[in-house]
Order: structure tokens, then C-alpha cells, then sequence
């Protein structure tokens, strides 16, 4: 783990599993920062209050979240290949971490062999609640924007909610499953 300053009140930690080592920060730090925030290699801790021990906390012992989403999907997008349905169904995703829209769940877990680059040129719109993969991530649109991701398929679940007191519907440590509609 590498550890760098980040702001006035922040520490940027570079790690190789960033879910993990959200939980595990989660459960020990929740009190002595504001915010930790996952990503594909980092964990920002904002608000820092008191300098953690880091080297109490290990990503091995997080206790992981009980918490799981089943996705319907209909298996209709334009860019199904081969295997690439049942090997969706079969796997439990994790969301690592969230952005590019709000309510956008990165998900891991997706096999190698089923591994795709993003499309080289974006499409102009891509529908809500289309389920796409693009690298070793897979993901659900939460709503209508552009989008150079694979689509395979789509579902009718509302992945975020301003009306809710929590509006995204995936947080990250949270499983996924992908089943048939």
C-alpha cells in the first residue's frame, strides 16, 4: 500500500483491493473520518481526523457486506456474443465502486475470457437500465446518457432514487446477481 497526502484533511491510498479494503477501513475508521471513497486502485479517506493505524486494518478480515441485489435482465442487447449470458448468470459481482453517473455501480467479478474494450466510438445515448460490460467491469446504466460500453441486455430494477433515503440501489461491497426477466 502506498500512502499520499490528498488536500488539507485526506489520504489517497493506492491498494490492490480497493473493495476490501473500503469494508475493512468502513468498520474501523468510520469515526475518525468523514468519507472513504473506493475506486479501480485507490481508497480516499476525506476528513481525516485522526491518523489511522493502518496497519491494524487488513482487507483479509473486512467482514463482508450482507448485503445483495438480484438484476432481472432481458438477454436482448445488440453486442451478445457467445457465452457471454450464461457466464452473467453464473457469476456474483461485487460493486467495487461508484461514479461516471450517479448510481453507476462498477461491478468485478466478470471472468477473464469474457473480458471486451469499450466501443471506440461511444454511442450518443444508451437506454436506462441497460446492462453492459466493458473491461473487467460490468455495470447497469442507471438512466439515459451516452455510453461505449458492450450492452447485453436490459432491465426494468431502479438503480437510483433521489426520492429515497439512500438513493443508489448499489453501494459499494454490495453482491449482484444477474438472473433472467
Amino acid at each position: 500500500m502506498r500512502v499520499l497526502e490528498y488536500g488539507w484533511d485526506g489520504l489517497l491510498l493506492e491498494v490492490d483491493d480497493p473493495v476490501g479494503w473500503f469494508l475493512a477501513l468502513r468498520e474501523h475508521l468510520e469515526t475518525d473520518v468523514d468519507d472513504i471513497v473506493p475506486a479501480a486502485e485507490t481508497v480516499l479517506l476525506k476528513g481525516v481526523r485522526k491518523l489511522p493505524a493502518l496497519e491494524t486494518v487488513s482487507p483479509k478480515t473486512a467482514i463482508k457486506t450482507d448485503r445483495a441485489v438480484t438484476v432481472p435482465v432481458r438477454w436482448n442487447g445488440p453486442d451478445l456474443f457467445d457465452g457471454i449470458v450464461e457466464a452473467m448468470r453464473d457469476t456474483v459481482f461485487t460493486v467495487a465502486f461508484c461514479g461516471f453517473a450517479p448510481g453507476f455501480a462498477y461491478l468485478t467479478g466478470l471472468p477473464e475470457a469474457f473480458h471486451r474494450p469499450r466501443l471506440a466510438t461511444p454511442r450518443r445515448s444508451v437506454p436506462a437500465g441497460s446492462v453492459a460490460i466493458a473491461g473487467p467491469y460490468a455495470g447497469v446504466y442507471p438512466r439515459e446518457s451516452p455510453g461505449g460500453w458492450l450492452l447485453l441486455g436490459v432491465t426494468e430494477l431502479v438503480l437510483f432514487d433521489l426520492s429515497k433515503e439512500d438513493p443508489a440501489l448499489l453501494t459499494p461491497g454490495t453482491t449482484v446477481r444477474f438472473t433472467d426477466a
